[in-house]
């Protein structure tokens, strides 16, 4: 047999790294994805915020509904707007009636007036949502058609932190078809259902941010 027909074999040592070469790469991809979710476990309730900085003065500031806790923390957030002037009102979203029949308006406006004074709570203006309103888009539409009457160029949509990056896309879509002039900010407020820091510590913290990263997912990829 001739010497060009002989097939020599790599060396050992070329054999044994090629050999340990997918394992390394399979440690480095294990420990990149442990420390993604370390970081995601750690710090990823602050990818639900997007807090926006507000002009000088804005038209209207819009409360969205919520939990009880949740819709007082937003109340208080735009009430003290107004208080400062920062804007010059104040739309709240209510439901037509209450659990008991009640009509909610007429309960605001005392509250209202009861908490802030009648000169305050007069700067306070009522939309009204339908039974069939069950999600932060239809509020959006059904609160756009306020807004447009009104004819308020500037909002300022006030909401939980948690709830300002979903509203935030959300709201974009909804006036962007009804009205693509109008300028729109989304304002945080604190909640006491939420702390983005140690969320996992307490179940009422957890439960929010479990339940909001999973709307934010639907909205972004829906």
């Amino acid at each position: 047999m001739s010497d060009a027909s002989v097939v020599t074999a790599p060396p050992a040592h070329l054999i044994e790294s090629a050999r340990r070469l997918p394992a390394r790469h399979l440690a480095v991809l294990a420990a990149i994805v442990a420390l993604a979710g370390i970081c995601a476990f750690r710090w990823g309730a602050y990818l639900l915020i997007a807090d926006d900085a507000l002009p000088a003065h804005v038209e209207v500031a819009v409360v969205l509904q919520g939990s009880v806790i949740g819709q007082k923390a937003r109340l208080a957030g735009a009430m003290q707007l107004l208080q400062e002037g920062k804007v010059s009102r104040v739309l709240l979203s209510i439901p037509q009636e209450s659990y008991w029949d009640e009509a909610v308006q007429s309960l605001a406006r005392h509250y209202l007036e009861q908490t802030y004074g009648n000169d305050v709570a007069g700067r306070v203006d009522f939309c009204e949502t339908g039974p069939d309103v069950n999600s932060t888009e239809d509020e959006a539409k059904a609160l756009s058609k306020c807004i447009l009457a009104h004819g308020w160029p500037t909002v300022a949509v006030v909401t939980s932190s948690y709830h300002t990056r979903r509203a935030g896309i959300i709201w974009s879509k909804v006036m962007e078809k009804r009205d693509p002039s109008a300028h729109l900010w989304v304002h945080a407020v604190s909640d006491p259902e939420f702390q983005p820091q140690g969320w996992w510590r307490e179940r009422i913290y957890a439960k929010t941010t479990f339940m909001e990263f999973i709307k934010l997912v639907w909205v972004v990829f829906t």
